[in-house]
């Protein structure tokens, strides 16, 4: 036991230098596959772009007066690339998050680094259920915030605006969801205890709360909650599974 002990904690011992040849290592990997994916999707512009669109279009459809321009003679280009950029970070997100764990894991011990393919199985759906929720009330965000406009003013939208508002939206969303499994994570990196994070659930309601309340700005206390409840099933299951873990160390560690 105390060998298998002592070679777990050679293999997690990394120096500083070695810690930052790991990050480049999984920095390169994750850029390849979104250059990989971004030619992948270069042909299928059209298409991903019609989805993006479709929220603001629903707006249209519904009498708003916003029309969505080009601005410039580059924009075009400037468009496309974003897009697929964005569409290929999505596409790769199994690998990039399977390089995020790795890079985590040579802080584990080496019976627990069979996770990441854990890992990478769970945050890919909640990335994506992330992105997907951000989708589903974007339209009624859009239209919200177009009500504001003028009764004698035209909204004309510039694509590059309404590009970024979808993507950080998007991206927002996505990343918030895969927070409460980064917590899980630092507590199996030895980083965050179960207790810790037990004590802190105030923060964590009241952090799902405020994300909703920068999700949705129209302040609707309704549409708030139906974003921040998601947020906090899935804290307390971190707290769960950090609690767990914690009890299976200690277990581990009296009987060795």
């Amino acid at each position: 036991m105390a060998q298998a002990s002592t070679e777990d904690t050679i293999q997690g011992a990394m120096t500083l230098a070695e810690h930052f040849r790991e990050l480049r290592k999984r920095l390169i990997r994750s850029a390849l596959a979104l250059i990989i994916c971004t030619v992948a999707v270069w042909n299928q512009f059209s298409d991903i772009f019609s989805v993006i669109r479709a929220p603001y279009d629903a707006v249209q459809g519904d009498g708003s007066s916003a029309i969505l321009a080009l601005t410039g003679v580059t924009s075009g280009f400037s468009i496309q690339l974003r897009v697929c950029l964005a569409a290929a970070f999505v596409l790769s997100s199994p690998i990039w998050l399977y390089q995020l764990w790795r890079f985590i894991s040579p802080g584990l011990k080496r019976n627990e680094r069979k996770w990441a393919y854990v890992f990478t199985a769970i945050a890919v759906p909640l990335f994506s259920c992330g992105v997907l929720l951000a989708y589903y009330v974007m339209p009624r965000m859009l239209g919200i915030l177009f009500e504001f406009t003028p009764t004698d003013v035209q909204n004309v939208t510039s694509v590059e605006s309404y590009l970024s508002f979808f993507l950080h939206l998007t991206l927002f969303f996505g990343i918030g969801f895969l927070l409460p499994l980064i917590l899980a994570t630092l507590n199996f990196a030895g980083i965050l205890s179960g207790e810790r994070l037990k004590s802190a659930w105030r923060w964590l309601i009241l952090g799902s709360f405020v994300f909703g309340a920068v999700a949705t700005p129209n302040g609707d206390p309704l549409a708030m909650t139906f974003v921040a409840l998601p947020m906090i099933c899935l804290s307390f299951l971190a707290v769960g599974i950090a609690l767990i873990n914690d009890g299976r160390r200690e277990r581990a560690a009296e009987v060795s």
